[in-house]
C-alpha cells in the first residue's frame, strides 16, 4: 500500500565565523536535500541564515557549492589554470577572509548556544558543506562535531554535505580557511630574515616527500602526509592546517620555528591536489606514469637511468616558486660527486663548470623546468642549498636565468656551497641575486681550490696529500690535480661570513659580514703562506674539521647561527644601531692589525733570506703582499660596518613596508619561548670602549650611533 511521507517540517540554520558573525555568509546559495530526497534552493539572509519550510521528516544535508563567479583575477586564475584547476566555491573565498578567534588556529571550545532551547550546534570546515575537496585542508580536530545519526540516515542519497535534525535552529561554526606559510622578502637585497627561512628550507630539503602511498599506480582515491619531517607534511598538512611546525631534521633537538604568517588558505605555499575523478593524469590507469604529488614537488632520482644521487622539492604560491635542493647526504655517491671537480664547458652559456655539480644541476633543472611550466605565472623563483646542494642550485639558478624565451627572477641564497665554476662562468653569472653564507670554520666552501682539476678516478687517497702548509706545499699534490690548461675556480655571489668574536670570560658575539682577505674567509688552501693568526678564532685542521663536520651541519651549524644573526639584527633594530658594536670593531681592529703586522714580518723575512724566498714561491711572496692591502680594506669596510645604522628592511626585506603585519607575525613567533632564549652567538657584547664611555659624558660621538647626514653604504 502506497504511504505519504508527512510534511510540514520546518527547520533553519545560520552560517557563522568563530565570533559568532554571520554577514561573511550572506547571501549564499544553498541547498537542502530532505529525507525523501526532495530538494530545497535558497540563499542565506544578511545574517547568514538559511530556512526549509515544508519539508518531509527526518534529517535534512546541507550543501553549499556554488563556484566563484567574483572578479578576482587570482581565484580566475587558480580555477582556469591548464595544470590541476582547482574547484573553488563561493564558500572558501568567504572563508578566507574571515580569521581564527585563537591566534594559534585551535578551535573553540564552548558551545555558545548552550542554553538556546530548541538549537543546535556545529563546528564544520568548507569540505564538510562542498563536493570537491581534494585542494582543501584534511580534517582538523573539533569539539561539535555533525551529528553522526544524521548522517547514517541521510547516506541513502549517497550526498556530501552536512546532515542535520530537522525542526529545530542549528548554527553551523565555519573554520576559517587560513594557513600559515614562512614569510619570505621578494625584496633582492640580503636579509636576515630570508637568511633563516632558507636555511630552514634548505635543511628540510635533506627529508623525504613523505606522501603516502608513494608506489605508483596509487588506487585509492586520496594521499596523506603523515611523516614528519617531510617536506609533503610541511606544505601539503600541517601549515594548511594552521599547524606551526619546527622541526626540520630528524635528530633535531633545539626548537627552530620559521616566522609564519597568517595567510588566505589559497595564498599558502601550494603541494597539487591528488584526484583521480577530477585529473586524468592521476588516474591510476595510467600505470607507473600515474602522476601525484611526489613526481610533480620532488626530485629524487636515485634509480633512474640517469642516476645522480640528487634530491630537491619545490612549492609555491601567488608571489614566489620555492626551489630546496639537498646537499651531500650519503658520503658514497654524493662524496663522489664533491670530488668529481674535473672542468667541462657550460652548454647554456660561457665558462667551465664543476662536472660533477653539472651533471646534477641538469637532473634538477628537467624537475625544475616541468614544475615552471605548470605553476609559473611570474613569481620570483627563490632558490637555497647547502654544501653540495648550494653548488647545485647555483648552477641550476644559472641555467634557469639563461633559458631560452623565458625571463625569471631569481634570488638564491646557498650556505656553505663549494666553488662550481671557473672565472669566466663567475663573471658572465654576475646579473644573478646570489647571497652565500659561510660559517667561519667550515671548511668546504674552500673547495675545490682555485687551482684544482681532478677526475675521482685519478685521484689517489694514498698518494700523501698534506695541507699542513698550504700554498707552499704546493708542490705535494699530484701534477694530475692542477688545472693547468683552464681558468681557476671563483667563488659568486655576495658574501655572508658569519665569524665569531671571542672576548675571553666566557663571552661571545659574532660579525655578519663580507670580508675582503683571504685569511678570514679561506680555512684550506688559501692563498696566504700563514697557517695561524693570534686573536682569530680557532680553527682546527682541514681534515679534522671535515670529521667532525659541526660548523659544515644545517642542523647545528648554520641554522643556529642564522637564528643568532637574526635575532642580534632584531636587537641592533630595536636599539637604533649598527650590527657592530664600538666593542667588537675595536677587537677586530686589533686582530687585523697584528694580522697584518706577521703578514709584512714574513714578507720582509722572505725579502732577506734567498732560500726560504725560493721555497716559498714568487706566487706566494706576491700573495702576501696582496693580502696586507685587503686586511687594510676589511678593516675600512669594518668600520663603515659600524657607522651605519640597521634599517628594517635589512632585517625582515620587502615585509617592512607592513608594520601592522609585520608586528603581528614577530609576535607570534616571539611567543615560543625557543625564539628569546639567551645565547651568546645571538647577544651584542656587553661593556663599553673609551670612545663610547667619552660618548655617553658627551665628549665624542658614539660608534655605532649614525652621523647626521651620513650618507655610508658596503
Amino acid at each position: 500500500m502506497l504511504t505519504c511521507p508527512v510534511q510540514g517540517k520546518h527547520s533553519s540554520f545560520q552560517l557563522v565565523d568563530e565570533s559568532g558573525a554571520g554577514e561573511p555568509y550572506a547571501r549564499l546559495a544553498y541547498e537542502v536535500v530532505d529525507c525523501e530526497g526532495l530538494t530545497y534552493r535558497g540563499f542565506l539572509d544578511a545574517a547568514g541564515i538559511g530556512r526549509v519550510t515544508n519539508h518531509c521528516a527526518g534529517p535534512i544535508a546541507l550543501i553549499i557549492n556554488s563556484p566563484y563567479q567574483g572578479i578576482n583575477d587570482y581565484y580566475s586564475t587558480l580555477m582556469t589554470r591548464d595544470a590541476y584547476p582547482l574547484k573553488i566555491t563561493e564558500l572558501q573565498v568567504r572563508a578566507e577572509q574571515t580569521r581564527h578567534i585563537n591566534k594559534d588556529g585551535s578551535r573553540t571550545q564552548h558551545n555558545p548556544v548552550l542554553l538556546r532551547p530548541n538549537t543546535g550546534y556545529y563546528q564544520l570546515e568548507v569540505r564538510d558543506l562542498v563536493e570537491h575537496v581534494s585542494h582543501l585542508p584534511s580534517e582538523v580536530e573539533r569539539y561539535f562535531a555533525p551529528c553522526k545519526g544524521a548522517r547514517q540516515v541521510m547516506g541513502k542519497h549517497g550526498l556530501r554535505g552536512v546532515c542535520m535534525e530537522s525542526d529545530r535552529h542549528t548554527v553551523l561554526q565555519v573554520r576559517p580557511l587560513r594557513a600559515l606559510r614562512p614569510m619570505l622578502s621578494t625584496d633582492p637585497k640580503f636579509c636576515a630574515l630570508n637568511l633563516y627561512q632558507l636555511a630552514l628550507m634548505a635543511t628540510l630539503s635533506y627529508c623525504p616527500f613523505g606522501q603516502a602511498p608513494a608506489e605508483h599506480p596509487i588506487y585509492l582515491p586520496y594521499v596523506r602526509f603523515t611523516q614528519a619531517p617531510s617536506s609533503g607534511n610541511w606544505f601539503g598538512d600541517a601549515l594548511a592546517k594552521f599547524k606551526e611546525l619546527w622541526r626540520v631534521d630528524a635528530g633535531q633537538k633545539e626548537a627552530y620555528y620559521p616566522l609564519y604568517e597568517d595567510v588566505a588558505y589559497s595564498k599558502r605555499l601550494e603541494i597539487m591536489p591528488f584526484d583521480p575523478e577530477l585529473y586524468l593524469q592521476n588516474k591510476p590507469q595510467i600505470g607507473p606514469d600515474q602522476e601525484s604529488p611526489i613526481k610533480v614537488h620532488f626530485l629524487d632520482d636515485r634509480g633512474q637511468i640517469v642516476d645522480t644521487n640528487t634530491q630537491a622539492f619545490a612549492t609555491h604560491n601567488d608571489e614566489v616558486i620555492l626551489i630546496a635542493v639537498r646537499g651531500t647526504s650519503e658520503m658514497g655517491p654524493d662524496a663522489l660527486r664533491d670530488i668529481n671537480a674535473f672542468q667541462v664547458p657550460f652548454e647554456e652559456g660561457v665558462g667551465a663548470v664543476h662536472r660533477g655539480f653539472y651533471q646534477a644541476a641538469q637532473q634538477a633543472y628537467d624537475f625544475v623546468y616541468k614544475y615552471l611550466d605548470k605553476f609559473h605565472t611570474g613569481q620570483k623563483l627563490m632558490i637555497c642549498g647547502h654544501s653540495l646542494g648550494g653548488a647545485i642550485a647555483f648552477l641550476l639558478s644559472e641555467i634557469l636565468r639563461r633559458r631560452p624565451g623565458f625571463t625569471y627572477d631569481i634570488i638564491l641564497y646557498t650556505y656553505g656551497a663549494p666553488r662550481a665554476a671557473d672565472a669566466t662562468f663567475v663573471d658572465a653569472a654576475k646579473p644573478l641575486v646570489h647571497h652565500r653564507m659561510v660559517n667561519h670554520n667550515d671548511p668546504v666552501p674552500s673547495l675545490p681550490a682555485t687551482w684544482m682539476k681532478l677526475k675521482p678516478a685519478e685521484f689517489g687517497f694514498g698518494a700523501g696529500v698534506r695541507f699542513s702548509s698550504v700554498p707552499i706545499a704546493y708542490a705535494v699534490f699530484l701534477a694530475r690535480m692542477i688545472n693547468l690548461d683552464g681558468e681557476p675556480y671563483s667563488h659568486h655571489g655576495q658574501l655572508q661570513h658569519f665569524m665569531p668574536v671571542d672576548f675571553g670570560a666566557g663571552e661571545v658575539s659574532h660579525i655578519l659580514w663580507a670580508p675582503d682577505c683571504d685569511t678570514l674567509t679561506q680555512h684550506a688552501a688559501c692563498t696566504v703562506a700563514l697557517e695561524q693568526y693570534e686573536g682569530l678564532p680557532k680553527r682546527d685542521g682541514f681534515f679534522q674539521q671535515m670529521l667532525e663536520n659541526g660548523d659544515h651541519s644545517m642542523a647545528s651549524g648554520y641554522v643556529p647561527n642564522s637564528w643568532a644573526a637574526l635575532r642580534r639584527w632584531q636587537e641592533a633594530l630595536a636599539a637604533n644601531r649598527s650590527r657592530v658594536t664600538g666593542l667588537e670593531l675595536e677587537r677586530m681592529e686589533d686582530i687585523l692589525t697584528r694580522i697584518e703586522v706577521q703578514i709584512t714580518a714574513r714578507r720582509r723575512l722572505l725579502d732577506r733570506d734567498p732560500d726560504q724566498y725560493v721555497r716559498a714561491t714568487e706566487r706566494v711572496f706576491q700573495s702576501m703582499i696582496l693580502e696586507a692591502s685587503k686586511i687594510r680594506m676589511t678593516r675600512d669596510r669594518l668600520r663603515r660596518l659600524s657607522y651605519r645604522e640597521l634599517q628594517a628592511g635589512d632585517v625582515y626585506g620587502h615585509h617592512a613596508a607592513d608594520l601592522e603585519r609585520l608586528t603581528e607575525n614577530v609576535e607570534r613567533w616571539l611567543a615560543h619561548t625557543e625564539n628569546t632564549r639567551v645565547v651568546q652567538l645571538a647577544m651584542a657584547p656587553k661593556g663599553q670602549t673609551m670612545a663610547e664611555f667619552d660618548a655617553d659624558m658627551g665628549f665624542a660621538h658614539r660608534i655605532g650611533a649614525p652621523y647626521s647626514g651620513d650618507i655610508l653604504d658596503l
